[in-house]
């Protein structure tokens, strides 16, 4: 049988530091992690969420007008702990970097640099490095006892895996070194000699991406020289503290197949990595207040109603009875099939806890709501 997932305990684990939730889109990924934040919070915590998918629900749930790469107090949050959220901003965070990491002269150079101003607002891959130099930030802090990172949607979600070998390599790459060269040697008979070589390659380059784009490029591996090496190993560091003791990953998915499918691709992924995964948490998982009430015997009943009121002098009363009968039966076959899902997940992957979290009548979009989700997910 498979065990529970006990996300109190998890939260309350005072050596849990970071959780980080992940799973494809529109499963309730986001309004997991702010439930979590606040649950975690109102239990004792000094909590911080950060959310990486640009959507504005987190924000709204939280009584906050916006988000930001600055995290926000949460008001309202009952008990003794505290909650803060805010929203990665990825070119405010490369700037940080820049900027703490590079000479004022320098970093003005790289910042205004044209090609840095394109990688930074939205160069494949720049979002989930920033995700994890944020999270090295946070946790380098060290102002809360708890960070919950609710990541992008689908597949990419664990893009961030991938962030310090995939940058530094784009970072150390051939190409990028090579368009360097001209500038790191000295004298104007190296110059000369480079410039043969080189003026085949940028040639041919300079066509498909354009000359000036090559100066820019140029300009700004120069600039960023000295800070190669420290991308890479502070992305490094940060990807060893996501293996470490007192992280947690949580997968998020619906009871749907399609859903179900994706939460494989991570469960596997996770393990592949050697990631710390606490469980699978099923959201929006269908109830019913009659579960002895069968679909068969709710269909049958409302067989008999219809045609019992055809021959009565009440008929709209009996018509809306088998109706209801017809919806509890819709309800209880979709639970049943929810329910041959969810076993089919467990039969492979009986060690993965699950925590289902039955569907809220209506969306969550305050405090209150992340607090029904909280409630549902403690249990």
């Amino acid at each position: 049988m498979t065990a529970r997932l006990e996300v109190d305990a998890l939260i309350d684990d005072p050596a849990t530091r970071i959780v980080v939730c992940c799973g494809s889109g529109g499963v309730g990924k986001t309004t997991t992690a702010a439930a979590i934040g606040l649950r975690a919070a109102e239990r004792g915590r000094k909590v911080v969420v950060l959310t990486i998918d640009p959507a504005r629900r987190l924000a709204q749930s939280m009584g906050l007008s916006e988000l930001d790469n600055t995290p926000r107090l949460v008001k309202d949050v009952a008990g003794k702990g505290e909650l803060q959220a805010m929203m990665l901003d990825m070119k405010r965070t490369f700037d940080e970097v820049v900027l703490a990491h590079a000479e004022p002269e320098r970093a003005r150079a790289i910042m205004e640099n044209p090609f840095y101003q394109s990688l930074s607002a939205g160069f494949a891959g720049t979002q989930e490095y920033m995700a994890m130099e944020k999270l090295g930030q946070l946790r380098a802090e060290d102002r809360w006892d708890l960070i919950v990172v609710d990541t992008p949607p689908s597949r990419s979600a664990l893009d961030f895996l991938d962030a310090p070998s995939r940058l530094g390599s784009f970072l150390d790459g051939k190409v990028i070194r090579l368009l360097t060269a001209p500038a790191k040697v000295g004298g104007r008979s190296a110059m000369k000699f480079l410039n043969v070589g080189m003026g085949l390659i940028t040639g041919t380059l300079g066509k498909i991406f354009g000359a000036q784009l090559l100066t820019d490029v140029q300009t700004f591996v120069s600039a960023m020289d000295s800070m190669f090496g420290g991308f890479r190993e502070r992305a490094d560091r940060t990807y060893q503290l996501l293996k470490a003791e007192g992280t947690a990953f949580l997968v998020v998915a619906a009871p749907e197949r399609d859903a179900l499918r994706e939460a494989a691709y991570f469960v596997d992924r996770l393990a592949a990595d050697e990631m710390p995964l606490a469980g699978l948490v099923l959201n929006r998982v269908h109830s019913t207040g009659a579960p002895q009430l069968t679909a068969e015997r709710a269909l049958a009943a409302a067989e008999a109603l219809e045609e019992n009121g055809a021959q009565t002098s009440t008929p709209a009363a009996e018509t809306l009875a088998a109706g209801l009968l017809r919806l509890h039966a819709e309800r209880m076959q979709i639970m049943a099939r929810e329910r041959r899902t969810r076993d089919r997940f467990a039969s492979v992957y009986p060690d993965v806890p699950i925590v289902e979290v039955p569907a809220l009548p209506g969306d969550v979009h305050d405090l209150d709501g992340l607090r029904a989700v909280g409630d549902r997910l403690g249990g």
